[in-house]
């Protein structure tokens, strides 16, 4: 899955926003377990650097400015609920200073939690730079009065033309963008009307606009809540697909990792153990049958009864090292 997303949307972890730092975890496991190609150009480089502060300091603004009310009627002070509201406000503000005091030092040290994802986003997609080609294109295509481009500036301009360069026939692209420049004049919840029938001429593909990352993840994972799902999640798949004895018992180490599983998760891990032959074929040996068995005994009371039933009957339990050397099983 090939996406872009467009300045605005990184700059919402540092302001007011309905967008959880959890969706750009997310991610970032898809990105580095290759579920992903994510482009990120220079151009949104740079406008996300020199934009960060000017977006914290705004936030910093209104939070400052926001207080609570700390004034009462006379006749309001001989209730006990009085006194609660009062410690209340008194520990909202020492807590409101304490943490304004760690923000400012993490703020200028680039160390906020966001600024440690998004590092990590960008060291796993690597940027993409424009080249004198592309940067003439691009004025000149700003200069005709095509899309995208606002306010003298042809860096969104910049940015398309290396999407429509760098990225083959044939290609998908979901593209995640707020800025009114791709917004279709008529409906602002559609693409650029111009823009997308360029795409679909050029590349002969389909264009899938979201104008939140959160919109993106609800769309295509929907029933992922945390980052580390989406993980269990994506070797789970590849456990069920796994072509070859390697490959299986990789996915199973990779599975063995994690402490937790939700009922779904732990039924078609053990069901893919029972269905795919390059796993039940290697299900005596020890390394794999302890692990299929930790799985079953660790997280068994989530298992459908049926399946831990049937993995029971079907997968002895190994007592000694070695399928081809006489192992024992358990009777």
């Amino acid at each position: 899955m090939h996406i872009f997303i467009d300045t605005n949307i990184y700059l919402k972890f540092y302001h007011y926003s309905n967008t959880e730092l959890e969706e750009l975890k997310k991610l970032v496991v898809l990105v580095n377990e290759g579920e992903i190609k994510i482009y990120i150009t220079r151009q949104v480089l740079n406008e996300y650097t020199r934009n960060r502060e000017t977006k914290i300091a705004d936030a910093l603004k209104t939070f400052k400015e926001d207080k609570l009310n700390n004034s009462f009627p006379a006749f309001f002070k001989e209730y006990e609920e009085y006194e609660n509201m009062r410690k209340a406000i008194n520990e909202y503000q020492k807590n409101k200073k304490n943490l304004l005091d760690k923000l400012v030092v993490e703020i200028e040290n680039h160390s906020l939690k966001a600024d440690e994802i998004m590092t990590e986003l960008i060291s796993s997609a690597g940027i993409m730079e424009p080249d004198e080609t592309v940067l003439t294109r691009a004025k000149q295509r700003f200069d005709l009065g095509n899309p995208p481009g606002k306010n003298n500036s042809y860096g969104d301009a910049v940015n398309w033309l290396m999407l429509l360069s760098h990225i083959d026939i044939g290609t998908d692209l979901y593209f995640l963008s707020d800025d009114k420049d791709y917004f279709s004049e008529i409906d602002n919840s559609k693409f650029n009307n111009f823009l997308k029938r360029e795409w679909n001429v050029l590349k002969l593909s389909r264009l899938f606009f979201y104008k939140s990352l959160s919109d993106f993840i609800k769309s295509k994972y929907p029933d992922i809540k945390l980052a580390s799902d989406i993980q269990k999640d994506i070797y789970i798949e590849r456990l069920k697909g796994s072509s070859n004895f390697s490959e299986s018992r990789r996915n199973l180490q990779k599975l063995n990792t994690f402490d937790d599983f939700t009922s779904n998760q732990i039924n078609k891990l053990i069901e893919a153990s029972l269905d795919n032959f390059q796993i039940f074929w290697i299900s005596q040996d020890y390394d794999v049958n302890e692990m299929l068995h930790g799985f079953v005994e660790r997280f068994g009371t989530n298992m459908d009864d049926g399946i831990k039933d049937r993995f029971l009957r079907s997968v002895p339990k190994v007592l000694s090292v070695g399928r081809s050397n006489g192992a024992q099983l358990e009777q």
